[in-house]
C-alpha cells in the first residue's frame, strides 16, 4: 500500500469516530523520519482514545504494520507511528497548545474531506 493511501486510510477511521479537522501534512521536504503527519482531534479523552482504536483495528485489517504508541492511558495527545505516517489524535485544547501546524509550518497541508 502507498504512503499516501495510509494517510488517507488513516484519516477514513478517524472521520469513522467522528474526529475533528482531520489534516494530512507532507513532510518529506522536511525530516527524514517520516512522510506524513496525520493530526486531527476530538473534546473528550475518551473519543480520542476511540479514534485511536479505530485507526488501530482498520490498519491491522489491512496489514499495515504498527511500531509504537504514546499517550493512550491519558488520552490528551496519542501519537500512533506507522513508519512514514505518524498520526497525531489530540484533545481539541491540546492541539491548540502543541500547535503542530504552525511548529511544521513549511510543510504542505491538505484538509481531510470524507
Amino acid at each position: 500500500m502507498e504512503t499516501m493511501e495510509i494517510a488517507k486510510k488513516i484519516c477514513k477511521a478517524a472521520s469513522d469516530k467522528k474526529a475533528g479537522n482531520i489534516v494530512i501534512m507532507d513532510m518529506r521536504e522536511l525530516t527524514f523520519s517520516t512522510d506524513y503527519f496525520v493530526i486531527c482531534s476530538a473534546p473528550t479523552a475518551t473519543q480520542v482514545r476511540a479514534i485511536a482504536d479505530n485507526v488501530e483495528e482498520e490498519l491491522e485489517k489491512a496489514e499495515v504494520n504498527f511500531n509504537h504508541k504514546e499517550g493512550y492511558q491519558e488520552g490528551e495527545w496519542i501519537l500512533l507511528d506507522y513508519g512514514d505516517v505518524v498520526v497525531h489524535i489530540f484533545k481539541n485544547e491540546n492541539r491548540e497548545y502543541y500547535a503542530l501546524e504552525k511548529l511544521w509550518g513549511d510543510a504542505k497541508i491538505t484538509s481531510y474531506e470524507e
